[in-house]
């Protein structure tokens, strides 16, 4: 809901429509939280890219969606990229016993 224009949203609609690009989903954390949302972004028919530490999830990841997704190594640089292009950006980052870390900024 926070997609449709009179919402404040940009009025996305993530799978598009035909002349329409589909709306950009970018995930933060490839783990269990991470892959389920991509499911669904990518079952809505979104532009899904995945951001994770690991190569071998990233690997991992691949070899799940294939090219349904974009995957991408988590650094500052390419978290900041995604997320200018992003229309949705979800955050599935989870650190046994921490805080959730703070990996978007306003800026």
């Amino acid at each position: 809901q926070f997609l449709e224009k009179n919402k404040g949203g940009k009025g996305i609609l993530l799978a598009g429509v035909p002349g329409v690009k589909r709306g950009k989903v970018t995930i933060i954390g490839g783990g269990q939280a991470g892959t389920n949302a991509a499911k669904i972004a990518v079952g809505l028919g979104a532009d899904v890219t995945i951001i994770d530490l690991s190569a071998e999830r990233l690997r991992q990841l691949d070899d799940i969606f294939g090219n349904q997704v974009k995957t991408l190594m988590s650094n500052p640089y390419n978290i900041a990229e995604a997320v200018k292009e992003s229309d949705l950006v979800i955050g599935a980052v989870l650190i046994p016993g921490a805080k959730a870390p703070k990996l978007v900024t306003e800026e």
